[in-house]
């Protein structure tokens, strides 16, 4: 939903940038366990003055071309649209305001005396946390799974996508892309509504 990784951004402010966006490339390749990967990025950002967060986003941040026309088009027709991140809440949380999202599954960055301290609250939404995260809200919702669509591009998205009725990989790595029923390799988010059979004059924008 948005242009950036924000782990990776954050990073910057840090002055760990480098180190910490080759954790993450390996990790979205499927190379590194990602709850591992998460953990070890977020404790080189001990320290870092929260403030940085809402600095980081204001700067950084920018919604992916089409995000709010596919979310406020699939709710204008009765969608639920649930925003599952492995990045933070402090940034996921804002994104699915901004565009339009019914809740949020992100991970709580922990921040004490203003200051970030390292360390990640637990259970971490990986893998695993995000297929549940798509499974809970469909049994919340008295959908089966054939009745959910799931989008994502890196290796931690593939048991969500599996999970999903249409598991979708959006300009996603190799493995994500083997792995998923369908992926768009162009054109921005509107391209799902296509894919769900929308016609071009019901969208919102």
């Amino acid at each position: 939903m948005i242009t950036v990784e924000c782990i990776d951004e954050l990073a910057d402010y840090a002055g760990v940038k480098a180190e910490v966006a080759a954790v993450t490339e390996q990790a979205m390749r499927g190379e590194l366990d990602f709850e591992g990967a998460l953990d070890a990025r977020v404790a080189l950002l001990e320290g870092l003055d929260e403030a940085a967060i809402d600095r980081c986003r204001e700067e950084r941040v920018a919604l992916m071309p089409g995000a709010r026309v596919l979310v406020q088009t699939m709710r204008a027709h009765g969608a639920y649209c649930l925003l599952v991140s492995g990045g933070f809440t402090r940034f996921a949380e804002p994104v699915a305001e901004a565009i339009g999202f019914d809740r949020v599954a992100a991970n709580v960055l922990v921040i004490e005396d203003g200051r970030l301290t390292g360390r990640v609250r637990k259970p971490i939404v990986g893998a695993q946390g995000k297929r549940e995260a798509l499974l809970d809200s469909a049994r919340a919702l008295g959908l089966g799974p054939a009745e959910t669509l799931a989008v994502g591009d890196g290796a931690n998205d593939i048991p969500m996508l599996c999970a999903a009725g249409l598991g979708i990989a959006y300009r996603a790595k190799p493995a994500v892309a083997a792995a998923a029923s369908a992926r768009i390799e162009a054109n921005d988010l509107t391209a799902l509504l296509y894919l769900q059979g929308y016609k071009r004059s019901t969208w919102v924008n």
